[in-house]
């Protein structure tokens, strides 16, 4: 074991309560913030649960009296809002944008990282200028663009492009894969292994902390996805779970707070279990892209 990592295993084998005044008040900070950050979501569970009568009480309590638990149901089987088809045409949508995303983002940021070509660069610096520009400029270009393929009211508009990467993901790995001594790739060549067999056989295997940030990071991104859905997407049974939700808040009527609250948690959830699980390839992908300069 070296110095360093018997520093660290005895810092963590002394007791919280015999630390250093300055290491209690971090800790305290940071509990602090985490309630902080964690109440609106414990606050969305508590309405979710609650029944009518308590939705407009003063003072408001965090508690309900009386756990609401038919508000789920209520709020996932509605005749007119039906989560499961939301569900699916989400799930469908994330699959394939991210399976795409993720698979030509590793190709375009294995070529630049890898394969010497004249005007890399350049071409590099363009991939990352396209992060600068915003959605709403290409708008319409792309609607028109949409609509004469025929591709309106479909999911298509939100998946087909995926296929072509994101510039920031095509960072990630371009930064991951400068990082990986290029000798592997010299001994693979000399093997006879092309450029296919060294990304899939070694740079992927050798990548997962950045794979998975990446898909971590593109399943978020899809999943809230409100704007591409409500804009190209027309009939109610093709969207998906983030433009659903808005079909509670019906004009000239009470909105149902307990039932929003209730479809919010469950479209909610899945994110945070990506986020929980997938927390430390997330730090040590995005930590390792910025080891070597590009």
């Amino acid at each position: 074991m070296t110095t360093s990592a018997q520093t660290i295993a005895n810092r963590r084998s002394v007791p919280i309560f015999k630390r250093a005044p300055s290491t209690l008040i971090r800790y305290a900070a940071l509990i602090v913030l985490g309630i902080i950050y964690a109440f609106p979501f414990i606050w969305m569970v508590s309405l979710s649960l609650k029944p009518d009568t308590e939705l407009n009480q003063i003072p408001p309590q965090l508690i309900p009296s009386v756990l609401t638990w038919a508000n789920y149901p209520n709020a996932l089987f509605q005749p007119m809002i039906y989560f499961p088809t939301y569900f699916l045409n989400t799930i469908e949508y994330v699959v394939l944008a991210v399976l795409g995303e993720t698979i030509v983002s590793a190709m375009v940021g294995y070529s630049f990282a890898r394969i010497p070509f004249k005007g890399s660069s350049l071409l590099f610096g363009l991939v990352l200028s396209t992060m600068m520009l915003p959605t709403q400029v290409t708008l319409i270009p792309q609607y028109l663009v949409f609509r004469d393929l025929g591709w309106l009211d479909s999911l298509k508009p939100l998946i087909i492009p995926a296929w072509f990467g994101g510039a920031f993901y095509i960072f990630l790995f371009r930064q991951f894969f400068m990082t990986i001594p290029r000798e592997i790739d010299d001994a693979a060549l000399i093997d006879g292994a092309n450029h296919f067999d060294i990304l899939w056989r070694i740079m992927v295997p050798l990548s997962v902390p950045v794979m998975v940030t990446a898909i971590a990071l593109s399943v978020v991104g899809r999943w809230n996805d409100f704007f591409g859905p409500l804009i190209y997407v027309n009939s109610v049974s093709k969207t998906v779970l983030a433009v659903a939700l808005t079909f509670f808040n019906i004009p000239g009527e009470p909105s149902p707070e307990n039932l929003l609250m209730a479809a919010s948690v469950v479209t909610v959830v899945p994110v945070i279990l990506i986020f929980l699980f997938l927390q430390d390839y997330f730090v040590q992908g995005v930590t390792l892209t910025g080891l070597k300069e590009g």
